[in-house]
């Protein structure tokens, strides 16, 4: 790591023999860990900005490219980019079991309380994390699932702004159990991530990025979302801290499911903060957006060391907020 490369990266082996890519950002005598999952069509390379202000303010963070994504799918051993989205939510909610114990691995994060963030499909995946302990899925363990003290999802691919074709998506469920590898179009536009035409032109033209989808993947994140908001957030342990982050005026995942889940989970700790006219990608967002969230987030995090999962009302317990995003 160089005073212009705020992290360190390597290949660490993991479930199925995956070799994931992941980025390391370290802080001197961490006060605690934040386990990164990113979203569908992305890698970890797009938020490096928003990643080193946690480690600037002594939160290490620990992040990885996903199964089929990123410089993971690029991977000689991985395939070498031949199996580009082929994953499921049964793998990927084992591999990020394999990241939380792999992050408390990192140096001085042993005993630190950790937390977990993920945006878009990683949204939807942290919220299932923490909601599928039960028998039907092997992983994660409830074990696992106890290691966290907090978790932060922004912009949660729960529901999309313009909900599949109900019979299209029932054929592709379908196909997904005899085709799973199959590939698809999923396009996602990079003009509806951010106000900064730079943030989608570079998501356009990114050599790790294609605009595909595997069957089985795709079916996973339509379904699962949709039990999110049906069934699993009855599971969400009541003790387990919950800030949700959405834009309202975000082109590509539902605020609206983001609020209908708050409003439904059953939680002594919990926050939703809505950020008026924001797009799909608060921490891409200009003109000081990115840096509202990433400080929004790190305070959280910071309120909630001290008691573990027992922070005060006043940092935001079973909260609404609106911030209100007048340069967008």
């Amino acid at each position: 790591m160089t005073s212009s490369t705020p992290y360190t990266e390597s290949y660490i082996v993991g479930p199925q023999n995956t070799q994931f890519y992941t980025r390391t950002y370290l802080s001197t005598n961490p006060k605690a860990l934040l386990i990164a999952v990113h979203g569908f069509n992305e890698h970890i390379g797009r938020f490096t900005h928003f990643h080193a202000s946690f480690a600037q303010r002594g939160i290490a963070v620990f992040a990885f490219d996903q199964r089929g994504f990123g410089l993971t799918a690029q991977k000689k051993e991985n395939g070498g980019g031949k199996k580009y989205a082929q994953t499921s939510w049964r793998e990927q909610l084992e591999d990020i079991e394999w990241a939380v114990k792999e992050g408390r691995r990192v140096e001085g994060c042993g005993d630190v309380p950790v937390f977990m963030m993920g945006n878009s499909m990683g949204g939807a995946l942290t919220l299932a994390f923490s909601t599928r302990t039960h028998p039907a899925w092997p992983h994660p363990s409830t074990e696992t699932v106890s290691l966290l003290s907090g978790a932060i999802v922004s912009s949660p691919f729960i529901v999309l702004t313009q909900p599949a074709n109900r019979l299209q998506q029932w054929i592709g469920t379908k196909l997904a159990l005899v085709a799973p590898r199959v590939i698809i179009p999923a396009v996602v536009k990079g003009s509806d991530l951010s106000h900064d035409p730079k943030v989608g032109e570079a998501y356009t033209n990114d050599p790790l990025i294609r605009q595909v989808g595997s069957l089985r993947g795709v079916a996973d994140m339509l379904g699962g979302g949709e039990q999110l908001l049906e069934n699993d957030y009855k599971n969400w342990p009541k003790g387990l801290p919950l800030l949700l982050i959405h834009g309202t005026d975000d082109r590509v995942t539902s605020y609206k499911a983001t609020q209908s889940f708050y409003d439904n989970v059953v939680a002594d700790d919990k926050k939703l903060s809505l950020y008026e006219g924001a797009y799909h990608e608060i921490q891409n967002e200009p003109d000081g957006v990115k840096e509202k969230m990433a400080e929004e987030c790190i305070t959280w995090i910071e309120a909630r060391l001290s008691g573990a999962s027992s922070a005060p009302a006043t940092a935001g317990t079973n909260a609404k907020a609106t911030t209100p995003v007048s340069k967008l």
